[in-house]
């Protein structure tokens, strides 16, 4: 958001690569069972850019339950406290982890409003990290659907290629139902099953879809 948000964390995500111009913006990445960074365990992230110049995504099966929407409010100075309407939070990513970010249905937009599009037949979403949306949202307004991540995972140039081609992360097409999740501790099932796949008999020397 435009004014930091306070919150510990730290640390950059990990990564790896496809070829030139087969970008991953938009898509959902799933961990694989055998993922060996803690903080990226059974995580399911929604990515928000992908490109020659590296990687940024949104985990959004970390749900913050000591830290709530009212509670931002308060930090910063937004009305109406409580909220005439409030919305998800999650862990977004080790990365700047004081910074908010609202991922939200495409409909809604102000100045620096992201386009995170979607694949064929799909909506896409969009990315907003200024403290308008937070506004619009505590006022009853706003978008239809949203969740707001404090934080995000990061990947340097192919970084995010390379734990792709070693098998850290499956990859599938987003899709509302996982990405504005009611019940996000069930996503990482949720997400397998919409790809036909059973973790239990997932290896490390899976593919991607």
């Amino acid at each position: 958001m435009g004014a930091p948000m306070r919150k510990t964390g730290g640390g950059t995500g990990t990564g790896p690569s496809h070829g030139s111009g087969d970008w991953l913006t938009g898509q959902l990445l799933i961990a694989m069972p055998s993922m060996q960074d803690p903080r990226f365990a059974q995580a399911v992230i929604c990515l928000c850019a992908h490109s020659a110049d590296g990687a940024m995504g949104l985990v959004l099966n970390q749900p913050l339950d000591s830290f709530g929407f009212d509670d931002l409010l308060k930090q910063l100075d937004i009305a109406p406290t409580p909220p005439a309407r409030a919305i998800r939070m999650v862990n977004g990513g080790p990365v700047e982890a004081g910074r908010g970010f609202v991922l939200h249905s495409p409909e809604w937009s102000t100045d620096g409003t992201l386009p995170v599009p979607g694949g064929p037949e799909r909506e896409g979403a969009a990315l907003t990290a200024s403290v308008e949306v937070l506004k619009a949202i505590a006022e009853g307004n706003g978008p239809r659907q949203c969740v707001l991540a404090l934080g995000y995972a990061g990947w340097g140039p192919g970084q995010l290629e390379s734990e792709i081609a070693a098998n850290a992360w499956l990859t599938a097409p987003a899709d509302p139902d996982i990405l504005f999740a009611s019940k996000p501790q069930n996503a990482w099932r949720q997400a397998l099953a919409k790809l036909k796949v059973d973790p239990l008999l997932l290896s490390g020397a899976a593919g991607h879809a």
